[in-house]
């Protein structure tokens, strides 16, 4: 099967040697986001409610980039370097997703890029 690349200027530009996602048939494979804000590439403010919505807004670019919404997420992966933040995590998510929820993991990372102090990627599936 062929891969598509996607890259759309609605989200932060690759900042290291990937794509901002690859599509494989009716899968989509988003790379991690990090709340860089895509015109001026600088982290949002440090609060964690700020940088979780701003990590949800650059999954959303690229998934609308494909064809999709993040409704069309069948798995998330999130991580933060405090565990303490996923309460919040699940309140801004409700902002984005609506039921039936992807499955989804959270992990506790000692450091992300750019001082990060969340990141997600996902895979998403086209209907």
């Amino acid at each position: 099967m062929a891969r598509e690349i996607i890259a759309t200027e609605h989200a932060p530009q690759a900042i290291g040697t990937y794509s901002q996602a690859v599509k494989v048939g009716n899968t989509v494979y988003l790379s991690g986001q990090i709340p860089l804000e895509p015109v001026s590439m600088k982290l949002v403010d440090q609060d964690m409610r700020a940088q979780i919505s701003q990590v949800f807004d650059n999954l959303q670019a690229v998934a609308q980039a494909a064809g999709g919404t993040l409704n069309q997420v069948v798995k998330l992966n999130i991580f933060l370097t405090d565990l303490a933040h996923f309460p919040v995590v699940n309140e801004v998510m409700s902002k984005y997703f609506a039921t039936p929820y992807p499955a989804r993991a959270a992990i506790g990372v000692a450091a992300l890029p750019k001082g990060a102090g969340v990141e997600m990627d996902a895979i998403m599936h086209l209907d």
